[in-house]
């Protein structure tokens, strides 16, 4: 019977978390289940092991939470909700799954060194030894390797095996093998010692049986101790994948000054609710989205839009919270509060692009889907052909056992961290952050690479690029005068020019000289006094204001000006117009080498950026770059990484801003430059640390390089053991054979692993 939910009028929507996810099969799973409720639309992802449910006409949420949660526990997962912003603090499910597996990790590791040591080495041997690797290993095998085994048994109901099979039924298997040895055989002697020899001589030629002589603690223990490495590893990658996300919601203010009756009121931001009147004072973030009721300012937009330039705005005009006042003093009615925001939604883009990228599934468990059922197919049909050929079952259980035992790679859980830690290891020396092994998998086949132009091609600063001088003055004295009265200004295009004339005027005429009666018109200019001259900066409007003639040349320099996507300003001197300055964001000098260096690599590079066509084609043009979107806000960048991915390209995304985080989510790789925000770079799969765009290219090669290197120790590690097999079903396999197979594939997986270290 199909279970139900009470339904009645409302639609819910619940996130959940889920605990106990070992693969991408398991997600599945969990979906199926939640999926098969009356009412429920389900989408369950484990790579950030998190559900998101939509259901139907709810009357009681709380009872439509429990029953998700009952229904998750009962497919054999946990699932609760997620943390609260109010409770944030508190460790959620993944948190405590994180630290119970670290526990695991370390009671193992501190309890198989020396199981591993004594059976290793003879000559550590002592009386009773047998009796004590028991007690050490009995822990690790069942308690630290539960997961395990819990894992095997829910593939085993679904008539599924993944590497977790494999794992548990060799640990197992050498675990029983080894107390029937000590209870009922040999190995229980006090003075049992084992002989360093690597073959034995079978039942089959000598007549008699070894295996009740041989235990496999080391190995139960040792591949249990591995295996948890890896998974932790893999663990601690995930439990950072909402990092973003809360990164990205802490960019909004927390307090807002609310106007009411004439009166200020700080209140948190919380509280706002549409049509309230708040008070913007100049450096504070706008607390929510709105309409400028009054006052006039230039407003950072940047972490929306991804360009440089401020824009200006005045009565009337809409605003965006958590984007910055630069300058004038605002009061703005709330029009969109809490979910309904810009921010809000474009935390749910990165969320809903986290979640529709999906999961890497482990390359182990790509190989045991064909690998496990065909070694237990073996170690079958080893137990039936010696109890056929008349052999006792002490023998056929012996090398059917040990096929088992020598076909579980302890190597198989090197061989994935260890390439890692030390690929990443070296990246993080030259600058490049690798998640995860997902990462790794995902570089290898990119088609695509796309771009943003501000900050990552471009500097993301704003630089006086053109200088117009105009009747009495040179460029010199009207860029000493402009920049005199520029450093009273704030906004970015000020600080350019100031910053310009500083280094250009400084070593030859002094410092600036200070300006006299500054005043900060808002929104459209400055003016003041200048060593006795009166002198205007602005747009062409506020000339007009001033009674400013402007020459007939003016309009067209500034028309090709503002269509490359550059910001001219008006000078006057006296009363008279006395020329133009242009700012702009300018390409960084290792952009066009970088991005042939990603055409080598058999990239195609795409331009993408908020900016208009005109100043995107012109820093294509200088970069050598063909294709170019532009007049993008951040859901035209996802749409368009999604497009191209329609197109059957795989696409990488190297961008730097808050807007660029939903597009680095969505894309097959996202790169993050390191002088970004810090919600770009938790969004991205990899982050540069330097904002050299050449970095992408060592990235992505470093990427594959450590994915080759993962796919080599994966080779070796089944060699080994796979070699092994047919001397383990003729009953010639020794426990010190086990155990040099296992040291040597180790061996082979972390010297192969150390070559990246001179990538």
């Amino acid at each position: 019977m199909t279970p139900s939910l009470n339904t009645d009028t409302a639609q819910e929507r619940v996130e959940l978390q889920i605990g106990g996810m070992t693969c991408a099969a398991c997600a599945n799973r969990v979906e199926k289940k939640l999926n098969a409720l009356e009412g429920v639309a389900a989408s369950v992802n484990y790579a950030t092991e998190k559900a998101w449910v939509t259901a139907e006409n709810v009357a009681d949420r709380h009872k439509l939470v429990d029953d998700l949660i009952a229904t998750v526990e009962k497919t054999g997962y946990r699932a609760e909700l997620p943390p609260t912003p109010e409770n944030d603090s508190a460790p959620g499910l993944a948190d405590r799954d994180l630290k119970s597996l670290r526990n695991r990790l370390i009671v193992a590791a501190a309890l198989s060194l020396p199981v591993l040591i004594w059976a290793m080495v003879p000559a550590t041997q002592f009386d009773y030894w047998t009796w004590v690797s028991l007690g050490l290993g009995l822990p690790v095998v069942l308690w630290a390797g539960w997961p395990f085994h819990r894992s095997a048994a829910l593939n085993a109901v679904r008539g599924t095996a993944t590497m977790d099979t494999l794992i548990s039924l060799g640990t197992l298997a050498a675990l029983a093998w080894s107390l029937y040895a000590l209870i009922f055989g040999q190995a229980g002697d006090p003075h049992m010692r084992h002989a360093f020899e690597l073959f034995q001589e079978p039942y089959w030629l000598s007549g008699h049986s070894h295996g009740a002589g041989n235990v496999y603690f080391e190995v139960a223990t040792a591949v249990t101790t591995f295996l948890l490495l890896g998974r932790y590893l893999e663990k601690r990658s995930k439990a950072r994948a909402g990092a973003a996300l809360r990164s990205l919601l802490n960019m909004g203010a927390k307090d807002v000054t609310i106007l009411k009756d004439g009166q200020e009121q700080r209140v948190p931001v919380s509280q706002l609710r549409v049509d309230d009147e708040f008070l913007v004072r100049p450096g504070e973030k706008i607390a929510t989205d709105g309409t400028v009721v009054t006052g006039a300012s230039a407003v950072d937009m940047s972490m929306l839009t991804g360009e440089s330039v401020p824009v200006e705005v005045a009565e009337g005009d809409t605003v965006v919270g958590a984007t910055v006042n630069t300058s004038g003093r605002l009061v703005v009615r709330a029009t969109r509060v809490g979910g309904d925001t810009q921010l809000a939604q474009m935390a749910q883009l990165v969320e809903q692009a986290q979640s529709g990228k999906a999961g890497v599934q482990r390359l182990a468990d790509k190989i045991s889907g064909v690998f496990v059922p065909v070694v237990l197919a073996i170690a079958a049909l080893t137990l039936g052909l010696w109890l056929l050929s008349g052999a006792p079952a002490e023998a056929a259980f012996t090398a059917s056992v040990a096929v088992l035992i020598i076909a579980c790679p302890c190597a198989l859980g090197l061989a994935t961290p260890t390439a890692l830690l030390v690929g990443t290891g070296r990246g993080a020396q030259l600058g490049i952050l690798i998640k995860g092994p997902e990462v790794l998998e995902s570089s290898r086949g990119i088609t695509t690479v796309i771009l943003d132009k501000t900050g990552t091609v471009t500097t993301g600063a704003m630089q006086l690029t053109a200088l117009h001088a105009a009747g009495q003055w040179n460029d010199d004295a009207l860029l000493r005068l402009a920049g005199a009265l520029e450093s009273g200004s704030e906004h970015p295009v000020a600080r350019a020019v100031t910053n310009a004339a500083r280094e250009s005027l400084g070593s030859r005429q002094g410092t600036l000289p200070v300006p006299e009666d500054f005043t900060n018109h808002q929104g459209h200019g400055v003016s003041g006094r200048v060593e006795g001259h009166r002198v205007l900066i602005g747009r062409r409007r506020f000339m007009d204001s001033f009674g400013v003639a402007l020459p007939g040349e003016v309009d067209g320099l500034l028309e090709r000006a503002e269509t490359l996507g550059s910001t001219p300003v008006l000078v006057a001197v006296d009363g008279e117009f006395a020329g133009v300055l242009i700012a702009a964001d300018t390409v960084k000098e290792t952009s066009a080498q970088a991005v042939q260096q990603l055409k080598a690599l058999g990239m195609q590079p795409v331009l993408l950026t908020g900016d208009n066509y005109g100043a995107a084609q012109q820093v294509a043009a200088e970069v050598g770059i063909d294709e170019v979107i532009a007049e993008a806000l951040p859901q035209d960048k996802v749409d368009a990484v999604a497009r191209l991915q329609g197109q059957g390209r795989t696409v990488a995304m190297v961008g730097d801003g808050v807007n660029d985080a939903a597009a680095l989510a969505q894309a097959d790789l996202g790169i993050a430059m390191g002088t970004g925000t810090d919600v770009a770079m938790e969004a991205a799969d990899i982050t540069v640390i330097r904002g050299d765009l050449r970095s992408v290219g060592d990235a992505v090669r470093l990427s594959r390089r450590t994915l080759r290197t993962i796919r080599e120790n994966l080779f070796w590690a089944f060699l080994y053991n796979t070699a092994a097999i047919p001397l383990a079903a003729l009953g010639l396999l020794n426990p010190m054979l086990a155990g040099a197979a296992m040291v040597l594939s180790s061996l082979s997986v972390v010297g192969n692993s150390l070559r990246l270290r001179r990538f």
